[in-house]
Parts: structure tokens; C-alpha cells; sequence
């Protein structure tokens, strides 16, 4: 089957009903409470990038609203416009009109609503108050803690982790299968590595890898991410934490020019790698402490190639008193 043009599929392989979401259970469950007595109160959706939060609340609203879902549904993306006049104005507007198709309320779900300025979300509270009748609110974040009390107070939260490998899995499974893809277990599992869990990065990476071929290994994913192998940052690590640090620094060189990787998403993978080198925990302790201070430096306007160079050489240091 070929991919239908013009079509993410991010979107293409989005579920459309609250049993094809997957790894999140327990949230599922209390969201089609909600479906079944057809009333819910507002609801704050928290958690990392592309673990569900936006499906979940189109997927409710689809079974809450049947064909009229579009019409009693709005998604607003807080980061685009995080001003007071967006609740004033486009929010406001929306929640006090009445629901279509014989809908008892309609929905705003809030996008990235940790973006919203103070002021803006003091007017939020407001309007959730006044317009309870005709509209619920469900609000997503990454951060709950960037959201002001008085708005959590005001909702039934719900915490979204990161998806698991199995799910991975299966979700990679069923675009290769909808694709006409072959993912040998090396592309799985340098996906899983590269995804964090995340769905919609899960999408985009097969998406992109498809247009160099359909069999994926691998090689084909860490080409189309630009990200280096972790046996790589483990080799380059390990020189250093021998004493070799002019080869360690040829191998970040290598890394750097051929991967086009950013300083700071290297810092992260070296980051991650650490934790599986076979060190007592006293080292890792001193390895992860140089790390955060080297991505600090970098984020604040450090150069790359200088700071992960220092980083190596605090890496060779510490290596001395190896045991």
C-alpha cells in the first residue's frame, strides 16, 4: 500500500476511538466513564510530547458527540496565542454558544496550555467558571506545575507517561504492516532508542525512512534522524574514560561532522550511555555531575565543539582513578 499523499501519518495512524488508544489504560477507562453518562467536569491533561494527550481527548469527543463532533469540538494551541485576548476573545466566543446535534456541552481542548501567560490564565478561570453550562475545558501541558492553582483546582487531572517498548512495537508493527514496510529488529529497536516513548516521533522517523526504502534497519534510521549510534558515543566515552582523549576527540569530531548532531543532543545521548558503563556508582555520580555542567555552558551560548572537547577532557581525568 502506497502512502496517500499529502496525509501525515501522524495523522493517518491516529486512533479514532478511545479502545484503539494503547498504553494508557487506567486514563482510558475513566475517559469512557465520561462517554457513558455523557457529563465530565474540566480536565487537565499532563505529560511529555506525543504520548497521547491530544488523541485521547479527539478520541472522546468523536464517541461523546457522534457526527456533530466537529461542530461542539475546538483545538487551540496556547503557544500560538498565549495572550489574554485569546480567552477574551476566540475562547470566549466559542464557549458561550450553545452545543449542536443535541450535545448537553461542547468541548475547547487547550493545547500546550503551560504556555499561556499568568493573566491569560486568570482569564481562563474566569470563563471556566462563568460558561460551565455550555462548555468543559480540557487543558494539555507538558508542565501541571506552570499552571496556576485555581485552574487545577478546577479540574480532574491526568498524568500520561512515556509509551512503553512493547507498544512501540506493536505501533511500528501496524504502520509496516498499513506501509508495505520491512523493520528488521535492529530499525525496532534503534527507533524505541530514538523515540523515547514518543508516537508521533515513532510516525514521522518511519515516514522518513520509507522514502529512502522499505526495508528499514538500523543504518536507514540513524540516517534519516541524524543521530549517532549509541555504540558510537559508547566508543568515544570509553577512550576517554581510558586516558585516550586525542582519539576521543577524533571520534567526536567524526561524530559531529557526519551526523550534523548539535552539541546539546549529543551531550544527551553521552548522557544516557553513561548509566550502562561499567562503573561503581560513586564514578557515574562524578561523570553525570561534569555532564550537566557542560550542557548548562552549551545552552547558554557555549560552542559545541569547545565545550563537549572540555567535557572529554574532565571524562579522561576522572578515568585516571578507574578501578
Amino acid at each position: 500500500m502506497k502512502p496517500e499523499l499529502g496525509i501525515p501519518w501522524t495523522e493517518k495512524y491516529r486512533p479514532n476511538t478511545l479502545d484503539e488508544v494503547v498504553g494508557h489504560e487506567e486514563i482510558v477507562k475513566r475517559l469512557k466513564a465520561y462517554v457513558k453518562t455523557r457529563s465530565m467536569p474540566h480536565l487537565l491533561f499532563s505529560g511529555p510530547a506525543g504520548v497521547g494527550k491530544t488523541t485521547c481527548a479527539i478520541a472522546m469527543a468523536k464517541e461523546m458527540f457522534g457526527e456533530y463532533w466537529y461542530q461542539n469540538f475546538q483545538e487551540t494551541n496556547a503557544s500560538d496565542e498565549r495572550g489574554i485576548n485569546v480567552v477574551r476573545e476566540k475562547l470566549k466566543e466559542f464557549a458561550r454558544t450553545r452545543p449542536l446535534g443535541g450535545a448537553d456541552f461542547k468541548i475547547i481542548f487547550l493545547d500546550e496550555s503551560d504556555a499561556l501567560t499568568s493573566d491569560a490564565q486568570h482569564a481562563l478561570r474566569r470563563t471556566m467558571e462563568r460558561f460551565t453550562e455550555t462548555c468543559r475545558f480540557i487543558l494539555s501541558c507538558n508542565y501541571s506545575s506552570r499552571i496556576i492553582e485555581p485552574i487545577q483546582s478546577r479540574c480532574a487531572v491526568f498524568r500520561f507517561r512515556p509509551l512503553s517498548p512493547e507498544h512501540v512495537k506493536k505501533y511500528i508493527r501496524r504502520i509496516a504492516d498499513g506501509e508495505g514496510l520491512k523493520v528488521d529488529k535492529t530499525g525496532e529497536e534503534a527507533i524505541i532508542y530514538i523515540c523515547e516513548g514518543d508516537m508521533r516521533r515513532v510516525a514521522n522517523i518511519l515516514q522518513a525512512a520509507s522514502a529512502i526504502s522499505t526495508e528499514i534497519d538500523e543504518d536507514t534510521i540513524y540516517k534519516v534522524t541524524s543521530r549517532a549510534k549509541p555504540i558510537e558515543v559508547r566508543q568515544m566515552v570509553d577512550l576517554a574514560l581510558k586516558g585516550d582523549f586525542l582519539r576521543a576527540r577524533e571520534k567526536l569530531d567524526s561524530l559531529l561532522i557526519e551526523t550534523g548532531l548539535s552539541g546539546e543532543d549529543l551531550i544527551k545521548q553521552i548522557h544516557r550511555e553513561i548509566f550502562d558503563l561499567p562503573l561503581e556508582e560513586k564514578k557515574k555520580v562524578d561523570l553525570v555531575d561534569q555532564v550537566g555542567e557542560y550542557e548548562f555552558r552549551i545552552i547558554q551560548g557555549g560552542n559545541d565543539r569547545i565545550q563537549l572537547s572540555a567535557l572529554l577532557a574532565q571524562l579522561a581525568a576522572l578515568g585516571q582513578n578507574r578501578e
